[in-house]
């Protein structure tokens, strides 16, 4: 009953949220609730120096909540297999080599630049902070969220080969930023030796062992929904498809969140829908998923913003992340300008394509997910400020400015 009654107020808060944000204020529901979210909790503390009831209330939920394991573990791969069931997997191919690059190579360069830019930030600042720690900030910050882009590129008129490449990279990146986290978390940690060798074994287990169980778990699906012409029982099916590759994940070690990209991505593709549903079983499906991804989303946009009380209200920590929010989009920028100078001829990329990729590339609650996961000797509370500035101005300004970027450098190219 304990766990029913805080997941019943999360989910009234967000029904009360996203009511006011579609009554009201009119933003784009991430932007919004992310928004209402910290105003509410502004407000809490506000009304803490007349009665601190309602902080004390909103302080037992997020402390009993652990928002890495709740994102990581659980939400993230419902989120992930509903956004690439309506991602064009014709199209993916076609850009598969790119995706790749900027989900391998430009996260691994962003990490270093990010990290060395953070050192030599919290130096000038007169915060000791060890490189490897700061290693670990870059490693964190660097993947795109695809839970804030696909919220975001579902409301903006992004031209659609533009979209299939933000969107390709920010499901796959976050597999491969987290492999690159938990192996500096190792080495900071001092519970794993550095070796190209231990890399690669760990690259080649999560990743291509989570993309393995993926297309797996999507041949079984696909099978199954193919023989049978039942709209209720293909949706229950493809359920249970998720929830048991979750579990699978975990148990085998492999990435969860990869294996339900993979998963989706197989289900949802056209010719696999052509094969597999009929029409009504594919209303039914898509109607299913889109709802499980706004209930999701709308609960994790409100933990976003109610995680502020976590915070640890030191000056030199916000001015860190105050510096850092340019540093970092500076280094996403030049960590794409190798694959697009490789790739933008032979696939005939849009002019100004590393500017719209760096502005759309947002941060979001997967960041502050692994920042929550440091230790206490990583200097946590000085990574988590700086985390949570850089990812709300990514979801608030980045979000709410990235149409008009998009459709003021639409006029340049007609």
């Amino acid at each position: 009953m304990h766990i029913f009654i805080i997941a019943t107020i999360l989910v009234a808060l967000s029904a009360l949220f996203g009511y006011l944000n579609v009554r009201f204020i009119r933003l784009p529901n991430t932007i919004g609730l992310t928004v209402i979210s910290i105003l509410f909790t502004l407000a809490a503390f506000g009304l803490s120096y007349f009665d601190d009831s309602l902080l004390q209330a909103e302080k037992y939920i997020i402390t009993q909540i652990d928002f890495r394991t709740v994102l990581l573990d659980l939400m993230l791969g419902f989120l992930l297999f509903a956004g690439a069931l309506h991602t064009d997997l014709d199209k993916l191919k076609k850009h598969r080599w790119p995706v790749l690059a900027f989900a391998t190579f430009g996260v691994l360069v962003s990490t270093f630049l990010v990290g060395f830019s953070s050192f030599y930030v919290l130096d000038l600042l007169g915060l000791d902070v060890p490189f490897i720690y700061c290693l670990l900030f870059g490693a964190l910050i660097s993947p795109t969220d695809p839970i804030a882009v696909l919220g975001i590129l579902k409301k903006i008129g992004a031209p659609k080969n533009l979209e299939i490449k933000i969107v390709g990279e920010s499901l796959f990146n976050d597999g491969v930023g987290v492999v690159i986290f938990l192996t500096i978390f190792g080495i900071a940690n001092g519970t794993d030796e550095f070796s190209v060798f231990e890399i690669g074994k760990l690259f080649v287990h999560e990743v291509l062992g989570g993309v393995l169980l993926g297309l797996a778990l999507g041949a079984v699906t696909f099978r199954m929904m193919r023989s049978i012409n039942d709209y209720s029982i293909e949706v229950i099916i493809s359920l249970a498809a998720v929830m048991g590759g979750i579990v699978l994940a975990q148990y085998l070690h492999v990435s969860g969140p990869l294996a339900m990209v993979a998963a989706g991505l197989l289900v949802g593709g056209t010719k696999a829908r052509a094969q597999a549903m009929s029409e009504e079983t594919e209303t039914y499906v898509d109607k299913f998923w889109e709802l499980i991804d706004i209930l999701l989303n709308t609960v994790l946009f409100v933990l976003v913003g109610m995680e502020l009380l976590v915070l640890d209200f030191e000056e030199d920590y916000f001015l860190a992340g105050a510096i850092m929010i340019p540093l970092t989009l500076l280094c996403r920028y030049a960590s794409l300008m190798i694959p697009i100078r490789i790739f933008e001829k032979p696939l005939e990329f849009i002019p100004n394509t590393n500017l719209i990729m760096t502005w759309g590339g947002l941060r979001g609650a997967i960041s502050i997910a692994l920042a929550l996961s440091l230790t206490e000797a990583m200097h946590r509370d000085v990574f988590l400020v700086m985390t949570y500035v850089v990812v709300i101005f990514s979801i608030v300004v980045q979000g709410l400015t990235v149409d008009p970027l998009i459709g003021r450098l639409k006029k340049q190219w007609k």
